[in-house]
């Protein structure tokens, strides 16, 4: 992997237009613990190949992101032809879906963004000092779900989410995550692959239904891309966190001790 900084240590003066549009600092790029400086004027590019080249996957396009200072503003870019990315805040307050195509401008401090490849499911963030705008007045809450929308899952439900979202929540900090099978994850938690398949249909359902893209499936449309999907967005809305994950071993318990009665 390269470090964008490397190639420019020069003075800002040297970058393209010049130093006088530079109105914002540095961004860095933070992937599985590895910091990728970017200055304005370069084009961080992130893919199977570029100055992120995250790994051999080949669902992953070769060039997928790139993030880019135009006229002073961060933007973050879509030129994929195919994947999507989440973006969100550090909070989870704010959620977008960066479609082919799309770029959407870096105003926080902290921003996240997952997207799927496959089977795998990666998470960076990108940190700027000096975000252009400032954040309003937030009234704390538990569930992530002030700004996205509430949706209100049973406690069953929420277990079938964490089953599948365990990889994800238990390594440290951003990287990559092999999504479980559903046959995988109902194994985790004690049930049989149809029951976990049934809970599964409700909660796409149930978020399709308030907008959530990408949760039905079609002619063209994997299993896999449906459950990589609903990680993502439980991930980033904050419907299953990392303190959630002891309901897991409850759950296979409580199956365990039902099968014995």
């Amino acid at each position: 992997m390269s470090d964008v900084s490397d190639v420019s240590d020069e003075s800002d003066e040297n970058a393209p237009g010049g130093g006088e549009h530079m109105t914002n600092s540095d961004l860095i790029v933070d992937f599985a613990g590895e910091e990728f400086r970017v200055r304005s004027g370069d084009v961080f590019r992130v893919g199977r190949e570029g100055d992120l080249a995250i790994d051999d996957n080949l669902f992953l396009h070769r060039h997928f992101l790139t993030v880019e200072n135009v006229d002073g503003l961060w933007l973050l870019s879509n030129v994929g032809s195919r994947l999507r990315a989440t973006v969100t805040d550090s909070a989870s307050r704010v959620q977008a879906w960066l479609a082919p195509g799309a770029r959407l401008p870096i105003v926080f401090a902290a921003t996240s963004v997952i997207f799927s490849a496959g089977a795998t499911t990666y998470e960076l963030t990108i940190r700027i000092d000096e975000p252009p705008f400032r954040e309003t007045a937030h009234f704390a809450t538990d569930d992530g779900q002030s700004t996205i929308g509430e949706v209100p899952l049973t406690p069953s439900q929420r277990v079938m989410i964490l089953a599948l979202a365990e990889p994800l929540l238990r390594r440290e900090g951003t990287g990559m995550s092999e999504l479980p099978t559903s046959a995988q994850a109902a194994e985790r938690i004690g049930w049989t692959t149809t029951r976990f398949n049934r809970k599964l249909d409700a909660v796409c359902d149930k978020l399709d239904r308030i907008g959530v893209p990408g949760m039905r499936g079609g002619a063209r449309s994997y299993a896999t891309n449906r459950r990589a999907r609903l990680v993502e967005h439980a991930i980033a809305a904050r419907l299953v966190t990392r303190e959630d994950l002891p309901l897991l071993d409850a759950e296979r318990e409580a199956s365990a001790d039902s099968a014995e009665d």
